[in-house]
């Protein structure tokens, strides 16, 4: 097992790895284990001379390397999700960038249903901070399975990440160095209380990395990656959150804006994204579910929207599974009820349309409030 992990922390260490290259280079040669298993003309033949799987010396280094850092991550009850691990966040393989391996301080569920990830400067003002603290308040009471991601830098990311402990919602910061260490100190209370209270400490860096200022930048596109939607509170016109706006746009993922005064610098950005139509205009949560098109939480004694006199034979059967299953997917119910998928997907349309259901991110469909 220690042999099976310490493999993929070395390949994951090596200079060049990300989700796409690593994809290709197990799709060369079959597997992680014959990158250290198989005889070096083997491994020439798939990665020609690019070191250091071409070099015997090269992988020992990085399995002594690897070594040392599982005996930290044993110590510290660190989790390590390999890309191809069912519990790596799977909004992170549709980013071809996307580190081949994180290392979660936290057992947070990184595909939860709803996942946004809040940004915004770091000279966070009380508008900023208020309507942070008012819009996860809001979502934490319309939504199930919401996680607020964030970078847990001084201003708005804090803001963010104190919001969501507030109410109860996990929180992932996604940090710029290795687990040994938190940055900025200050901060370290609130890396405990989420940890302790079911987020996580999340990064890409081993524990022996040096942490420049690079890696402040590289990690937006964790951030921008791992989200339904990236909402911009306050920013300048240049700066980190900007950056992980355009990231996120470049993987095709939602981006939201509050707007501000035209003479408030922190307004600058966000306005910008809103003028360029690079993001949406975001009031409030509402706009937000609206935009997600995501099913809210069903208040205790309601029912559906139709009576169940009224639902047709054909989506009965499915309106049992989704009421005992919600968020199931077009093949869990063509599995589970033996309809065809084509059948199923045309009823589904139906009954999204009778106002039934709704489709939810992920091709995810859940009976309506």
């Amino acid at each position: 097992m220690n042999d099976n992990r310490d493999r993929r922390i070395a390949f994951s260490m090596a200079k060049g790895i990300n989700y796409a290259t690593a994809n290709e280079l197990c799709r060369r040669l079959g597997s992680v284990d014959r990158l250290f298993d198989a005889p070096l003309d083997e491994i020439w033949a798939a990665v020609g001379a690019k070191k250091p799987f071409a070099d015997e010396s090269a992988r020992r280094a990085l399995i002594c390397r690897a070594e040392a850092e599982r005996n930290f991550i044993e110590k510290n009850h660190i989790r390590t999700l390999f890309f191809t691990d069912d519990d790596y966040p799977h909004r992170l393989t549709m980013c071809d960038d996307a580190p081949a391996m994180l290392y979660s301080l936290g057992n947070c569920d990184l595909n939860s249903n709803h996942i946004i990830s809040i940004v915004g400067t770091r000279r966070s003002t009380p508008y900023g901070n208020s309507i942070t603290e008012r819009i996860i308040g809001d979502l934490a009471d319309a939504l199930p399975s919401l996680v607020v991601v964030s970078g847990l830098a001084y201003g708005i990311d804090v803001a963010a990440h104190r919001a969501a402990l507030a109410c109860k919602v996990p929180t992932v910061a996604v940090v710029a160095h290795g687990l040994n260490t938190i940055y900025p100190a200050d901060h370290r209370d609130v890396a405990a209380r989420i940890v302790r209270e079911g987020g996580a400490i999340v990064t890409e860096y081993p524990s022996d990395s040096a942490m420049h200022r690079g890696n402040f930048l590289a990690r937006n596109r964790i951030v921008a990656g791992m989200s339904d939607i990236v909402l911009i509170v306050e920013s300048d016109e240049k700066g980190g959150s900007m950056v992980t706006a355009s990231i996120a746009q470049g993987y095709g993922r939602e981006v939201g804006a509050i707007p501000g005064r035209t003479t408030d610098r922190y307004s600058r950005g966000p306005n910008r994204l809103i003028h360029d139509n690079a993001a949406v205009m975001i009031r409030d949560a509402s706009d937000i579910i609206e935009l997600m098109n995501w099913a809210v939480r069903r208040p205790e004694g309601t029912q559906n929207t139709l009576p169940f006199a009224e639902i047709s034979p054909e989506a009965k059967p499915v309106v049992d599974y989704l009421r005992n299953n919600p968020d199931a997917t077009v093949n869990e119910m063509t599995t589970y009820l033996g309809i065809p998928f084509k059948t199923l997907s045309a009823l589904l349309m139906e009954m999204e349309m009778d106002d039934l259901i709704d489709s939810i991110p992920g091709g995810r469909f859940m009976l309506k409030v």
